[in-house]
Formats: C-alpha cells, structure tokens, sequence
C-alpha cells in the first residue's frame, strides 16, 4: 500500500488555494480595522480602539508578506507605529487620527485585493517539496521542531513546510500552556535538543520571558530561535546575548524559512 504523497505548493511555495484563503481572513482583519478607524473619527482619544488598531496592525504586519502580500506588511507597520505615537503622545494630533487611520484602510485594501499587490516569487518554483523519513534510532515521540505563534495564518504556513519536509512537530498558540508542556517534556535520547521556534510578541506571556524562565529550569533542553516583526538590530542582539541560537524576522519567506530550519536540524 503506498503512502499519500506529500501536500504540494504553489508558486509561493504555499498549499494550493491557501493565499485564496489568507486573503478572506484579511478582509475580516481589515472590516476589524476600519471599524476601528470609526471610533477614532468619533472619538479620536479612545485610547482602547488605539491599542486594538496596534495589535491588529502587528499581526497583519507578521502574516502579509510571508503569503505574497508585502506591500500589506509594509502598510501595516506604519499603521503599527502611529498607533503607538498616538499611544505614547495622547494629546497630539487627535483630530487627525481617524482620517488618518481611513488612510491606512484605504493602502492596506489596495495593496491586498487590488490584482498587483501580489509579489511575484522572487525565484522560480522550486521542485516540489518530498517529505522525508526520520533517522533510524530517533525516539518517534520526541518533535524535532516546536512552533510557538499565535497568528493562526502564520502557524499554518510554518506547519505546512514541516509536514511537506516530513518533521516532527508540535505547535503552540498560547504561551503559558506551551511554557508549561516544554518543561515537563521528556527529550532524553533524542539526537540533539529540539528546535524551539518562539514568538516574540506573544499576548499575556512573551517569548523573551518563557525563554529566561526556560534557562533558568531546563538550561540546553531546547535550541531557540526567536520569530518577531521587531529585526532591529537591538532586538536581535537582545535575543542573541541572552542565549537564542538565532532570530528570524516576519515576514518571512517559506522557502527560507524551512531552509533555514533544515541547517537547524540537519536534514
């Protein structure tokens, strides 16, 4: 009986039909976010609808150009970084903000759905992906790679590589219950720790935090890499010296990133 061949991608190195898919949670990302420009058309000192239109703008920022869209990512963080002027100075410009942030709705729309915002791959296709079989002798219960990302479309495309390349692996949303299962996880005889790819900006606990506390329980249990939009070299230097093995900056490219992730693991 043969075996299902591998999920197969498209020019974006992403599952058939997903971009399609990203494209209708970003409508909904971005009727959010317009509703959110209302508010401050009304009320431009609501400082909730402000931190709100942050959040959201930070997610859309990770996610759009890792699904082709990078004009949207661009847009985003400078909706992104207005919000947290308007946060940090609250008495400036308040009359302006909800015309300012329709603006934002308006490029963010346009680099979405308008039929030039998609990127052309910068590269021709790549031969589809074969999934490839464990190492004889690697304990079958023990992932080789760990994903902790609570964007669900970003998650979806990390997990698609990893299945299309035949890993183990496990994914997390939500920090304090991921902090919680990797220090009781058991990686004894394993061929080398884990790869433990962690969101920075994660909601209630962040990624810095659930590493330090990592290294203060489990020091050399897992091997990290740390995933934001932040590619500062101040934050990168930050999550270098503190012991991360590296820093891999959203949006990201599939390809790179499971290349990147096959010289982490060795295969």
């Amino acid at each position: 009986m043969t075996s299902p061949p591998p999920p197969q991608g498209d020019d974006f190195g992403l599952p058939p039909g997903v971009r399609d898919q990203y494209l209708q949670g970003a409508r909904d990302q971005l009727g959010a976010i317009a509703e959110l420009a209302e508010r401050l058309i009304a009320a431009g000192d609501d400082t909730a609808a402000i931190d709100e239109l942050r959040r959201d703008a930070h997610r859309l920022r990770g996610s759009a150009g890792s699904f082709g869209f990078p004009q949207a990512s661009v847009v985003a963080a400078e909706l992104e970084e207005a919000a947290k002027h308007w946060l940090e100075q609250p008495g400036n410009g308040v009359a302006n903000r909800g015309q300012a942030a329709r603006g934002y709705v308006r490029r963010l729309a346009a680099a979405l759905f308008t039929k030039q915002s998609a990127a052309a791959p910068l590269a021709a296709p790549s031969p589809p992906i074969a999934a490839a079989s464990p190492p004889t002798g690697e304990p079958s219960d023990v992932p080789e790679v760990i994903v902790v990302e609570d964007d669900p479309a970003l998650a979806e495309l990390l997990t698609f590589g990893l299945e299309a390349r035949g890993y183990r692996f496990l994914h997390f949303r939500n920090g304090r219950e991921a902090l919680e299962l990797l220090k009781t996880m058991d990686t004894r005889g394993s061929r080398q720790p884990p790869l433990l790819l962690l969101d920075v900006d994660l909601p209630a606990l962040d990624g810095y935090s659930i590493f330090d506390e990592l290294q203060q329980e489990c020091p050399g249990k897992f091997r990290v890499v740390f995933t934001t939009v932040h590619g500062s070299e101040t934050e990168q230097l930050r999550g270098l010296e503190a012991g991360a093995m590296d820093y891999m900056v959203k949006p990201m490219s599939l390809r790179v990133a499971l290349e990147k992730i096959r010289r982490w693991v060795g295969r």
